[in-house]
């Protein structure tokens, strides 16, 4: 992400929405300032150089999703969520290479959407769809 607005939006979404990280790789911003819950103390906020840098130390079985407007990519309204997911999500102006789509188990895109959206809005709306699908399996 370019802008300090765009991770502090995320980091209180990851917040709100039971998330147990969030990253950034390349970061281009030069400081946080949206974050008004105090997100940090709970959630860490790890930074990478270079994505070669983050899937060298990417966490231990999680499956990985591009976030993308892609022709290849299945609608969120229908995606089931792993229990251990890591969702990539690509620059507003330049989106996510096709290099590093190829490393992910698949990618997905928010249904209705015909443009880009905000990366922060992209992320909360998949984290409050993986949050709102889990909550629905517990109930009966």
């Amino acid at each position: 992400t370019k802008t300090e607005c765009n991770v502090g939006t995320l980091w209180r979404s990851a917040h709100c929405f039971g998330a147990s990280f969030i990253f950034t790789i390349g970061a281009r911003y030069k400081k946080q300032s949206s974050d008004t819950t105090a997100a940090w103390k709970s959630i860490p906020l790890y930074n990478y150089k270079t994505f070669e840098e983050f899937m060298e130390r990417r966490p231990y079985d999680c499956r990985m999703f591009a976030v993308e407007l892609d022709e290849r990519a299945h609608d969120l309204k229908h995606f089931v969520h792993p229990d251990r997911a890591i969702y990539l999500l690509g620059a507003e102006d330049y989106g996510l290479s096709e290099s590093v789509l190829s490393q992910c188990q698949g990618i997905i895109q928010i249904n209705g959407a015909e443009d880009c959206l905000n990366v922060a809005s992209a992320g909360s709306i998949v984290m409050y769809d993986r949050l709102s699908k889990s909550l629905n399996k517990e109930t009966p």
